[in-house]
């Protein structure tokens, strides 16, 4: 066991000069990005009330299920001091709290806090959330953690990952499209910039996935294999309102979310392929006899998620939030 520890340790250590190369093609300057002021009323200005009038008003307009999925979404981007402490923690990682791969965990962190910012002014300010109701279940979230099966090993953590960016850019890119639908433009907008930062992130994590398995091809299928039969768990999976047990509320959030169309059974598979495509799992070589028997089961899985997904039914029955004002 303390080989396969530190075999990715150095692994990690070889690829984090890589990383600090491409670093700033990933995460952009502090400086000149966007900012949750930029997509709110400027509260200095003469037409405050005017722009907060115009905003409420069309909030007016979105469907309960849409507020309800994008209150988990907000609860969900809110829980980062999780996030960051779970990825410090990861080997490799931890080497060095002044070292390439913390500085690059502050500085995702750094990005990622400006949505959770963002979308839980707009709902503060849109006046159909109650906002007390809300801020217990992020409490709760962040106090309750997260056990996502990836333990401390840097090849599970970036599978998650880069599934995980994958499927919050498709959850967040739905909601804009069903928010301009609803028309409310301004919502439709900040999603759509929250949705472009989790592309970039996503396209970092799987590059630097990518870059262990070209070193360490075997040892990578096998974490892939195991992330999959385990299921990727969303990081919201113990989300709760209050006086409910832990996870009791992610269920309602999720159906909330299929039957929206905004995140489905289908896009967990769809993402799957993508990254069994993006690694070039089919043709990886060098692989061991253990690397072999986890491709093949890799690559045979998402025709069998596909069957039982397409036997799923959307779920009918809708769900009274303790978030959301009637």
């Amino acid at each position: 066991m303390r080989y396969f520890v530190e075999r990715r340790r150095e692994v990690m250590l070889h690829i984090e000069n890589y990383m600090l190369e491409v670093m700033d093609t990933y995460l952009k300057p502090i400086d000149t990005n966007w900012q949750p002021s930029d997509f709110l009323p400027d509260s200095t200005s003469e037409t405050f009330f005017q722009d907060l009038k115009y905003l409420r008003e069309n909030a007016e307009g979105l469907s309960y299920d849409l507020v309800a999925v994008l209150i988990g979404d907000t609860i969900t981007e809110e829980a980062l001091p999780t996030y960051e402490s779970w990825l410090s923690m990861v080997d490799g990682v931890n080497r060095d709290e002044q070292g390439g791969w913390m500085k690059w965990v502050r500085h995702w962190t750094a990005e990622e806090n400006r949505h959770g910012d963002l979308l839980n002014k707009y709902l503060y300010l849109s006046g159909r959330v109650d906002m007390r109701q809300m801020e217990i279940s992020t409490q709760y979230l962040i106090a309750d953690g997260f056990d996502i099966g990836t333990g401390n090993d840097p090849y599970r953590n970036f599978i998650y990952t880069s599934f995980q960016e994958l499927a919050t850019n498709i959850s967040h890119r739905r909601v804009a499209s069903l928010a301009k639908q609803n028309g409310d433009t301004s919502l439709s907008k900040m999603c759509g910039v929250i949705a472009s930062d989790e592309a970039r992130h996503a396209k970092a994590y799987k590059d630097f996935m990518s870059k262990i398995f070209a070193v360490d091809p075997s040892e990578a299928m096998l974490a892939f294999e195991d992330m999959m039969r385990h299921k990727i768990v969303m990081p919201a999976h113990f989300l709760r309102e209050m006086g409910l047990k832990i996870g009791q509320t992610f269920g309602h959030f999720t159906d909330a979310a299929q039957r929206l169309g905004v995140y489905t059974a289908v896009d967990y598979v769809e993402i799957m392929q993508q990254l069994i495509e993006e690694w070039k799992v089919e043709t990886m070589p060098d692989l061991n006899e253990a690397g072999e028997k986890a491709r093949d089961y890799i690559m045979a899985l998402p025709n069998r998620l596909l069957r039982v997904a397409d036997r799923m039914k959307n779920p009918t029955m809708e769900y009274k939030f303790s978030w959301i004002h009637s």
